[in-house]
């Protein structure tokens, strides 16, 4: 009975919902996309007055072993050196924070180097990297539960502050390996269909990179627990964001999706709990092979199709603007009866 009473209620504020959207001075479905996201910032607030309030983003940099296959063109010893232009200022995500007015966080979640102690860095460091899931889980399941934990406590912060949107990306060279084989564990892909370019690679890196977790895959064919799942082929940065997301769905906060990378955290999170994806909005497509897929898989609309493949939370970034024009025209824009405008 509780059950049936809850699913009314949700179906009162559905249908006042699209009915304040449809008597807006416009022609019906006239701003598309638009309105598809004020409904749904509209359903995971709970009200018919949404607000965006202190938009945040959380970068989450970690290395992988998987990495001594040869299957990243890039060095290890760049994800530290990002971190550094993180903390400088001067990547991309920090560019389009800047722009948009988005707080960004960095975390070293398991980044090979030392750094020093710094205000602006994070220190969520489980491990100096992961093992290499081509011979041995990446995480032990206590390692990846501190991620998941720290995550967490990220976001239990950021929502304390105020914060009820957030967007999530990474840094970790041979990270696109490991979110393909999360892909293919927990969605029954191929590796020769998910693989892609990651960081530039050739078809012949392409093939040597699906052969590797195709052999992990057979390698650890008998697990099945989801959790169990991401310790085997994730990385620290995934398995810190898959606990933010988990979080953040539980706070009923707004999730800005990213690109391939903090999908496969939003999938593991999906394993673990399938609820999360009523909280999510999908930024964009990446132009990674394996992202597609992925959005197949969560039966997800991407807002923006830009090519995009750089990661560190920048499609989140660049769709924010377009997040807060469609909670904007929902409160701000007149209907047909206080513009005193026919209505036929």
């Amino acid at each position: 009975m509780q059950e049936q009473t809850i699913t009314t209620v949700k179906t009162d504020l559905d249908n006042q919902i699209q009915q304040k959207i449809d008597l807006k001075t416009k022609p019906l479905g006239a701003l598309g996309t638009l309105e598809q996201i004020a409904f749904k910032v509209c359903q995971i607030q709970e009200t018919l007055s949404p607000q965006l309030k202190q938009p945040s983003i959380l970068v989450c940099a970690g290395d992988h072993g998987i990495t001594h296959e040869k299957i990243s063109p890039f060095p290890q010893e760049v994800t530290f050196q990002m971190v550094m232009n993180f903390l400088g200022g001067g990547a991309a995500i920090n560019v389009f924070c800047r722009q948009h007015n988005i707080n960004l966080l960095v975390a070293d979640t398991g980044v090979n180097y030392d750094f020093e102690p710094s205000e602006q860095l994070l220190d969520l460091k489980v491990r100096k990297g992961t093992r290499n899931f081509a011979v041995e889980p990446a995480m032990t399941m206590e390692e990846c539960q501190t991620a998941m934990n720290n995550g967490a406590a990220i976001i239990e912060k950021l929502h304390q502050a105020g914060t009820n949107i957030v967007g999530f990306g990474e840094m970790g060279i041979g990270n696109t390996t490991a979110a393909t084989a999360l892909l293919c564990k927990y969605a029954d892909y191929s590796p020769y269909e998910a693989s892609g370019a990651g960081t530039g690679l050739d078809s012949q890196g392409i093939q040597h990179k699906a052969s590797v977790i195709e052999k992990a895959l057979n390698l650890h064919a008998k697990i099945s627990d989801p959790k169990e799942i991401l310790a085997c082929f994730g990385g620290y940065e995934i398995a810190t964001i898959c606990g933010a997301i988990l979080k953040a769905a539980e706070l009923k906060m707004v999730i800005l999706s990213d690109g391939f990378i903090a999908t496969s955290a939003l999938i593991a999170a999906h394993a673990i709990n399938p609820n999360v994806t009523d909280y999510c909005l999908f930024a964009h497509e990446s132009n990674e092979q394996g992202h597609k897929l992925m959005l197949e898989h969560l039966k997800a609309e991407p807002i923006l199709h830009l090519g995009l493949r750089l990661g560190e939370g920048t499609g989140s970034a660049i769709a924010f603007p377009i997040v807060q024009s469609a909670v904007n025209f929902m409160n701000e824009m007149s209907s047909f009866e206080d513009a005193g405008v026919s209505n036929v």
